[in-house]
């Protein structure tokens, strides 16, 4: 295949090639080390057999269905899992609506079902405690025995361990609310990013001598508010440029009802309303505060970018 594809939901994967399918199957939330793992090893026996690599996921989360009080709120959405996934050398990403209706099929049920969405599959891919099926009574162990009755190759990766803890999404996810951000980058193998289309503000960071790029980006899972060192990227750049950034509610000049993103970049800025950016995530310099005036916040932003030229 020369160019990926990210096709919707199962139903329409009669567009894949007609070519042994290695697919990775699991929710991948944030594309961690571990998933990592997992998705590598489709991808090379892919490689080595002249078959497809895919990875089928879902959207939105199980718990968001399934009547959890409180649904998992996720690290990506489903346009972003899938630029990360192709990064990794995946040939097709399939996002399957996770609905009532699917939740019902039975773990034994679950390999024919997809057999006759995928009659090329050729081997299943998955971590080691994945589970699946109504009820979740589908494990590694029932996979091996109805993929081996089925002439189909299971390969479960082992947990990666990261500080003598295995890695997880769940994981990742309390680094990110905690403002950790150097650590959950260290999990995730890659900097945690934010992507979306710089939009109209107020203009008022370039009153105060500090321009900012407004980002529409609203993630289901927030990290913690507060300003953090970051690197712009996008066409307009050959390289990702230095700029510091807050995320917050901005309380000194009239609180937000939802968290924002503006970045000042700390040199020449390419970017305008419209581009297209990504904004990666390096360091958590400080959490937001509110100051007494214009004045202040003024002089507090101008420490935030002094740190911020210091670390680059």
């Amino acid at each position: 295949m020369n160019q990926p594809l990210h096709i919707d939901g199962l139903d329409r994967a009669s567009v894949l090639p007609n070519r042994p399918l290695h697919l990775a199957v699991g929710m991948f939330d944030g594309v961690h080390l571990g998933h990592q793992a997992v998705i590598e090893a489709a991808v090379q026996s892919a490689r080595c057999s002249g078959g497809l690599s895919a990875v089928l996921t879902f959207h939105p989360h199980p718990s968001a269905v399934l009547g959890s009080p409180n649904p998992t709120r996720l690290i990506m959405d489903p346009p972003t899992k899938a630029r990360v996934l192709f990064g990794l050398g995946v040939d097709a990403v399939v996002t399957q609506p996770f609905t009532p209706e699917f939740a019902k099929i039975e773990a034994q049920e679950f390999l024919p079902w997809l057999r006759q969405r995928l009659p090329q599959l050729a081997g299943l891919y998955v971590g080691q405690n994945w589970r699946y099926g109504a009820g979740r009574r589908g494990d590694v162990g029932t996979l091996v025995a109805a993929g081996r009755a089925a002439g189909l190759s299971v390969f479960s990766a082992p947990r990666v361990n990261f500080d003598g803890e295995p890695i997880s999404s769940t994981r990742v996810r309390a680094l990110l609310e905690a403002g950790e951000i150097g650590s959950a980058n260290a999990l995730l193998g890659a900097t945690y990013c934010a992507e979306g289309v710089v939009i109209p503000g107020r203009r008022l960071g370039h009153s105060l001598g500090f321009p900012t790029l407004n980002l529409a980006w609203t993630p289901e899972l927030k990290p913690r508010l507060g300003v953090y060192i970051v690197r712009v990227a996008g066409p307009k750049s050959p390289v990702p440029l230095p700029a510091v950034a807050n995320y917050g509610l901005r309380p000194t000049v009239g609180s937000s009802s939802e968290p924002r993103l503006e970045s000042h970049v700390l040199g020449p800025c390419p970017f305008n309303q419209g581009d297209t950016i990504t904004v990666e995530w390096l360091r958590f310099l400080r959490p937001e505060a509110k100051f007494d005036g214009l004045e202040e916040l003024k002089a507090q932003i101008a420490k935030d970018v002094a740190a911020a030229k210091a670390y680059f």
